[in-house]
């Protein structure tokens, strides 16, 4: 492809050689650079793309992207500096890879917690109904039923691009993605065409990059700001950012609730470990999840796919034929009579709703008791406010090892038992060995309680040090359980 065309979508500054150069590829790791690519030089969180240039140019690039004055440059290369390569990165990545959503359609998901499950879900239900369909995860993508490891919840600009080039090459017609605050804030999804957003709610979380809640909640709403007007977004009523976000949205705005009037309205009329009763605007269905927060995820999801043009009681009767996302809200069955939820949930916010549903579910009958830690090198804040909401809500709580990092183990266990009262250090004990922690719970259950392993849903290791150790919270409940 010409460099011009390349560059169809952003306005240069200055140009520096020709733009009839033929360019292989895109890159903005100077590591990956090969013979004909663009690299584009973005000053980044930790490092300055323009100080690989030179790098770049040795490996073969034949064009350049920068945000700096051009000095010095080499013959045979052409450079081409703009206002901001960090905006322009994605623009460039989406010409590159033949625009690919001119030719799906692509919803994203954004808020703090439920992204994982509202984006699964829609990707689900849409297979469901016969279409190809790709999906963007922290758990993992999806062309059609192909799986692509996932390792950010929202890959950089150019990966993101040519994965979502590979759907359409694929026959997808329909894409959803988690949109997360990274993502938005370093302009990872520019020039990426939506058909519409969802946003789920709001909690305190990466307040390590984000440095304030304010910056956290205006980089979600940047989202939002960004879709047009042939767009929907769906917003939840019973979140008070909710409404924030879509204030400045050109899109059709549609809200959901469970507690509210909204257009969407949802209800739990019977709820056990296995699953609820629902009703969903006047019409009752039974699905596989559990917990109000589902009902929201739910609602979500059931808008998305109207505003798709789906028929409505067809959405529900698909839905109801789904299961739960993996590591979100999982039972385990012991066949000593009590059971064990294996759930993703690592803020404060996100222990409270699925403590809260637990406790409804169990309503007395037996004790619940949480097994959960905090990652390293990551908000400290949150860490006493999680063993407050763990204490609040169970009997007992152990607080153990999560991903510890580039941290010592016992340092953040420290940090979280910091939060809690001499009360609450009653029924608290502190296990950093997270095997033995899940073992100690499965030994104190009796039958009808239900224990919570919280804080690594799906992830199948342990990061410490830099490195991934094997470690499944399926795994070794089962372990501990003897099945």
């Amino acid at each position: 492809m010409k460099l011009s065309d390349v560059l169809k979508h952003v306005s240069p500054l200055e140009v520096n050689g020709s733009l009839d150069t033929e360019i292989t590829g895109v890159n903005m790791d100077s590591r990956l650079v090969e013979a004909g690519n663009l690299f584009v030089a973005v000053k980044g969180t930790q490092t300055d793309g323009h100080t690989y240039i030179a790098k770049a140019i040795e490996l073969g690039a034949s064009a350049v992207l920068v945000s700096e004055p051009i000095e010095n440059p080499i013959e045979g290369v052409t450079y081409v500096r703009v206002a901001d390569t960090e905006d322009a990165v994605g623009k460039v990545a989406t010409a590159f890879y033949g625009d690919p959503t001119d030719h799906l359609t692509l919803v994203g998901v954004t808020g703090t917690n439920g992204k994982t499950t509202t984006a699964t879900v829609l990707y689900q239900l849409f297979r469901g109904f016969g279409h190809k369909v790709g999906l963007c995860s922290t758990v993992c993508n999806y062309i059609d039923d192909q799986p692509i490891e996932a390792t950010h919840t929202t890959p950089d600009p150019i990966t993101l691009n040519k994965l979502l080039a590979e759907m359409v090459a694929a026959g997808c017609e329909y894409a959803f993605m988690e949109c997360s605050s990274h993502s938005i804030h370093q302009k990872r999804i520019g020039g990426l065409k939506f058909a519409g957003g969802i946003f789920t709610n709001l909690t305190r979380d990466h307040l390590d990059y984000h440095k304030t809640f304010e910056n956290y909640r205006d980089a979600k709403k940047a989202f939002f700001d960004g879709l047009s007007k042939d767009a929907f977004a769906i917003t939840n009523l019973d979140d008070k950012n909710g409404m924030v976000m879509v204030q400045n949205c050109a899109a059709k705005v549609s809200t959901y609730s469970t507690r509210a009037m909204a257009a969407l309205r949802g209800k739990i009329i019977e709820e056990s470990i296995e699953g609820m009763l629902l009703d969903i605007n006047g019409t009752e269905v039974s699905v596989a999840f559990v917990g109000r927060f589902n009902v929201s995820n739910l609602l979500g999801v059931y808008g998305a796919a109207v505003a798709l043009g789906k028929d409505p009681q067809e959405v529900l009767r698909v839905l109801s034929t789904l299961k739960p996302v993996n590591g979100r809200f999982e039972a385990i069955r012991s066949p000593k009579g009590f059971s064990a939820i294996v759930d993703y949930a690592h803020t404060p916010d996100a222990l409270e709703n699925v403590l809260t549903s637990i406790n409804e579910i169990v309503n007395g009958r037996g004790q619940v008791i949480t097994v959960c830690g905090a990652g390293g090198n990551r908000d400290k804040g949150k860490r006493p406010l999680m063993a407050q909401e763990a204490a609040k809500r169970s009997d007992r709580v152990i607080i153990t090892s999560d991903n510890p990092r580039f941290e010592e183990p016992q340092d953040i266990v420290n940090d979280m038992l910091a939060g809690l009262t001499e009360e609450d250090m009653k029924k608290t004990i502190a296990i950093v060995d997270r095997r033995e922690a899940i073992r100690c719970a499965a030994m104190m259950a009796q039958p009808g309680d239900v224990i919570l392993v919280a804080g690594k849903g799906h992830e199948p290791y342990q990061d410490v040090k830099g490195v991934k150790h094997h470690f499944d919270d399926h795994e070794e409940i089962r372990a501990a359980f003897g099945i």
